[in-house]
């Protein structure tokens, strides 16, 4: 508890204490009545001041019909009829259950509060050879940061001297370790675990990955699900109306019977405002979201607002990019070819040269194959042709020669239309117009890819579909493996985006697609797909700035499990939406018909509110999506 809410519950305590004596007194022969009355007012102020004046000062600035003016209104009322037990119980109860809810609001904002703690509090920086401590924004690009064992890294960027272990657990949910020594990235908000390591910066504070994060979890609560929209926009027009048909059941029946005293419907329509107070509903189904994010992000799953949680549960296709989201996207060679012109180690440092201004998977898997320095005085030009591959102007042998280096379409565009074909990735070299080879490459299928399409059929996916720019038969290969149940290659990527726009026509209007990609590539499929969703967005600022969530380890079966957690956050949802107004408009029928008491009233609205408040906390408990 924080000291707001223990002071809260000293006020509680205290007003349960007032109450006890006042009913103790009113047992005791000779007791002036008075004492009671102070006792009872006494613990009134105790326990209901604080209400008062919230709705008149919320009447002053216009927002009139709230739970505090239900509420005050209700127990003043009561009061002025004498009715000072029960004014006590309904505002003490209304405290308890205010309680309750502040309570379970910090357990459920805890495990994002946990990812907020990722935030580094200093760097220290090396200047003129001195160890100077630094506000992270002060940083720039280039400084080098020393990070020693137990200390957050405060800014992205590339090991120079040093080797450790990095726990990135906040950011991933990976309980292991990884090694992190000379030469490899770091990740801010990551926490050195071993040795003392010398960080060389890459990005400001601004725009590394921890302030991106952060940025993310901040606003994620602004993006409302269409069943908090409802609720919002049925709060503002229900709190008015059962005002209104409290006043005419307070006046109307007793004018009209002639029969009963004033007092006896203004008791009625008291129990009523009570009874309605919609409290259950417009906390609950917020929290329940908020815990459903909140679940995910223990995972390591970065939903960046409850709309998109419930579009994800509402899921009937999932569509995948295939390299580096099904497959690890590391490239091993199989086999080089080469034609009698060329010696292997020759195709390959054709190609290797061809490639080495390129970042894509495979160029990289050639260049670290090659093993050497490319001079850059060897290359003329170089230039990517999009979904073909690459051309480039090479001094090789003393001459300068042009080479082409990519798919079949590539050769056939040069006049080379026959090839060998295999049902690996391949890749194809031409020189001066002529066929100079071949190199084949095997893209390993992640551990968890099979699982992860199991785990989407079982929890209702009707539908998984893989877009690739790469082979028809590595594809197809790839999908029999994984037993994804349609695949479409060779696409560019404006081909991915209408391949997307023809499934999103085809699918239920109340269903949604989501497609998950490495958020680079696939900006435009992430956006243009009802939910995108960036795999491995670990230090990638495009996953973070293009997708809609983020999965921060390199897992796709996490995507099943946000999947899973969001069909059950909406499920809790919708369970405390039905029970809350069930109960409130069975106990308002009683009320108007004179059978429910104050006390029923109690129940109707802090017992609904406490009991949906229990069910929503469910939405944090993630461990069996683990």
């Amino acid at each position: 508890m924080n000291k707001k809410q223990k002071r809260q519950l000293i006020r509680i305590i205290l007003a349960v204490v007032l109450v006890a004596g006042a009913l103790f007194s009113e047992m005791l022969v000779g007791i002036p009545k008075t004492l009671t009355t102070v006792l009872y007012f006494a613990a009134y102020i105790t326990v209901g001041l604080e209400t008062v004046q919230k709705a008149a000062r919320n009447i002053f600035r216009g927002q009139v019909f709230d739970e505090n003016f239900l509420m005050a209104l209700a127990t003043v009322g009561a009061i002025i009829l004498g009715e000072m037990t029960e004014a006590n119980a309904v505002m003490i109860f209304y405290q308890i259950g205010e309680l309750f809810e502040s309570c379970a609001v910090d357990k459920s904002r805890k495990s994002i509060s946990e990812l907020m703690d990722i935030r580094p509090d200093y760097a220290n920086v090396l200047r003129e050879g001195i160890e100077v401590k630094l506000d992270p924004y002060e940083v720039k690009i280039g400084d080098i940061i020393i990070v020693k064992p137990g200390e957050k890294i405060p800014m992205d960027g590339r090991v120079i001297e040093g080797r450790t272990s990095v726990d990135t657990a906040a950011l991933t949910g990976e309980a292991e370790p990884r090694a992190a020594e000379v030469g490899d990235e770091v990740i801010s908000g990551c926490i050195n675990m071993t040795g003392v390591i010398q960080v060389q910066v890459t990005k400001e504070f601004e725009e590394s990955t921890v302030s991106k994060i952060l940025n993310l979890v901040e606003n994620a609560t602004s993006k409302k699900a269409n069943v908090e929209k409802f609720i919002t926009k049925f709060a503002r027009v229900y709190t008015p109306l059962v005002c209104m048909s409290a006043l005419i059941i307070a006046v109307i029946p007793p004018l009209v019977s002639g029969g009963q005293e004033f007092s006896v419907w203004i008791y009625r329509a008291l129990t009523f405002l009570v009874i309605s107070c919609p409290c259950a509903l417009v906390i609950s189904v917020p929290l329940s979201f908020f815990g459903g994010i909140g679940g995910a992000g223990k995972l390591g799953v970065l939903i960046k607002g409850s709309n998109y949680l419930e579009a994800l549960a509402r899921v009937e296709t999932v569509v995948f990019d295939k390299t580096g989201t099904l497959t690890t996207g590391s490239f091993e060679i199989e086999e080089i070819i080469a034609e009698e012109a060329y010696t292997k180690e020759q195709l390959l440092e054709l190609t290797a040269y061809a490639e080495s201004y390129s970042h894509h998977p495979i160029s990289q898997s050639i260049i670290a194959v090659y093993g050497k320095e490319t001079e850059p005085d060897r290359i003329t030009a170089v230039k990517e042709i999009a979904g073909r591959g690459v051309e480039a102007l090479i001094r090789f042998r003393n001459k300068e020669i042009t080479v082409h280096v990519g798919n079949e379409k590539m050769m056939k565009d040069i006049g080379i239309f026959e090839v060998p074909i295999s049902e690996n990735t391949i890749v194809y070299v031409a020189v001066e117009g002529k066929f100079a080879g071949y190199i084949t490459f095997a893209d390993k299928v992640k551990k968890d890819g099979p699982e992860t399409i199991r785990k989407l059929k079982k929890i209702g996916v009707r539908k998984t579909v893989m877009l690739t720019g790469d082979r028809k038969r590595t594809a197809e290969k790839v999908a029999s493996e994984l037993g994804i149940d349609r695949v479409s290659a060779e696409l560019l990527p404006q081909d991915k985006v209408r391949e997307i726009e023809e499934l999103l026509a085809q699918k239920n209007e109340k269903r949604s697609v989501v497609f998950v990609g490495d958020g680079i590539n696939d900006a435009p499929v992430l956006a243009r797909a009802d939910v995108g969703v960036a795999m491995g967005g670990l230090g990638s600022d495009a996953a973070i700035e293009a997708a809609d969530i983020v999965i921060m380890t390199d897992e796709p079966s996490r995507l099943a499990s946000a999947i899973a957690i969001a069909k059950k956050t909406t499920g809790i949802a919708r369970q405390n939406v039905i029970f809350a107004l069930a109960i409130k408009f069975a106990v308002l029928a009683l009320a108007v018909a004179g059978v429910a008491s104050m006390w029923a009233a109690i129940f109707a609205d802090v017992g609904v509110a406490v009991l949906a408040i229990l069910n929503s906390i469910r939405a944090l408990n993630v461990s069996k999506f683990e």
